[in-house]
């Protein structure tokens, strides 16, 4: 299995100078490629990936152009390889043998982008040094903060600069994770807003509302910002504050959500969750309160985790009724407003708290389901 690695960087000047010749260069090769394609498209002709590359190689010879010969032409032939994994990947959901979300045509990208990323593979030759600095060519031995060890060579390292002028290290690795031994324990989680994830046994965890608890200190630098001279270099500087407080958000949401996930991947050998419309929850008036939350985010970690642990999976399909059914005596009560905390069965007369048993029926069928994939039969409310 091949995992990414992170680790913040810290280039000196004179190495950010390269980097942003090197990011520049980049770009350049990935915009007269995709500008090629998208000629040849408009004749009715198609250009190969050889021509592209023999193009590239006859670019550098130009006085227009020679400055690529500045940096590693490693670089360059991945900005090539990017924009053909960007086609493969438009026209895979285009026929509809890509998942997910609809993929939309490469675009050219700017020097105003959020993000500015090269990558550099076996071929150029980069190494960690013995001071533990990674050694990029043309560029130099660029300072890491090593969290961890990596736990094999690196194939592939990508140098990555983000919206708040932050530099970070990328390294793809193989890994041979074993199992987790296995347990008993199941659960079923049931996401919300007031507690993030409610679980079948009743545990509860509660929402960090990173954002919110932010927002105060967000207003104030987006209105610093709002009250600076377009094109000014002070507008520069609190453009570079507001990307940085949204960033530790985003660190501080993602770094939660992997110890949460984590958690519950090695204390249970089987997670029922249930297969949230995130988007369409996205255009309601909790929208902020739905993308502070990252549901979609803590389940993907969930998913990775259990294929990464030999723990299972199972997602129920968003229709199934988890707040409407009786968990002990599977009644159909009907919808209840959000306000409705509590509820009595009808049918039964247990009083049920409605995050605990959108849980259990959550757990119950994702059981279900999961067995019967197995070829056994289940009957949820046996």
């Amino acid at each position: 299995m091949q995992l990414r690695y992170n680790f913040r960087v810290y280039p000196t000047p004179g190495q950010q100078i390269a980097l942003a010749q090197a990011f520049g260069c980049a770009r350049v090769v990935y915009n007269d490629a995709l500008a090629a394609r998208r000629a040849a498209f408009e004749k009715g002709e198609r250009i190969s990936d050889a021509e592209l590359s023999k193009r590239l190689t006859a670019a550098k010879a130009t006085p227009e152009r020679a400055w690529l010969g500045d940096v590693s032409s490693v670089v360059l032939q991945q900005a090539l390889a990017d924009l053909n994994t960007a086609y493969r990947n438009f026209f895979a959901s285009v026929t509809g043998k890509r998942r997910g979300a609809r993929v939309g045509a490469p675009r050219f990208r700017s020097r105003r982008d959020n993000r500015q990323a090269i990558r550099f593979t076996r071929n150029a030759r980069f190494a960690i040094t013995a001071g533990g600095a990674v050694r990029l060519p043309k560029i130099g031995d660029v300072k890491v903060v090593w969290s961890r060890d990596l736990p094999s060579e690196p194939s592939s390292v990508s140098i990555i600069k983000d919206a708040a002028g932050r530099y970070f290290a990328s390294f793809v690795v193989e890994t041979t994770d074993e199992p987790l031994p296995e347990c008993a324990a199941e659960v079923g989680i049931d996401l919300g807003l007031a507690a993030f994830a409610v679980f079948s046994d009743g545990k509860v965890i509660d929402s960090p509302k990173f954002f919110r608890r932010a927002e105060r200190r967000l207003k104030k630098a987006q209105q610093g910002l709002s009250r600076k001279e377009k094109g000014s270099k002070n507008r520069a500087k609190a453009r570079i504050l507001v990307a940085k407080a949204h960033a530790d958000v985003a660190d501080a949401r993602k770094d939660w959500a992997h110890k949460q996930s984590t958690a519950i991947i090695r204390e249970n050998q089987a997670v029922f969750v249930e297969n949230l419309c995130v988007t369409g929850l996205a255009r309601t008036r909790l929208a902020k309160s739905v993308h502070d939350a990252g549901w979609s985010m803590f389940v993907t970690m969930l998913d990775e985790k259990a294929r990464r642990y030999g723990r299972v999976l199972v997602k129920v399909d968003r229709w199934f009724p988890s707040s409407q059914l009786c968990s002990t005596c599977g009644r159909i009560d009907g919808r209840k407003p959000l306000s409705v905390r509590q509820w009595e069965c009808t049918g039964c007369g247990v009083v049920h708290d409605r995050d605990v048993n959108a849980a259990r029926n959550i757990h119950a069928a994702g059981r279900a389901e999961w067995l019967n994939a197995c070829g056994e039969t289940v009957n949820p409310f046996a």
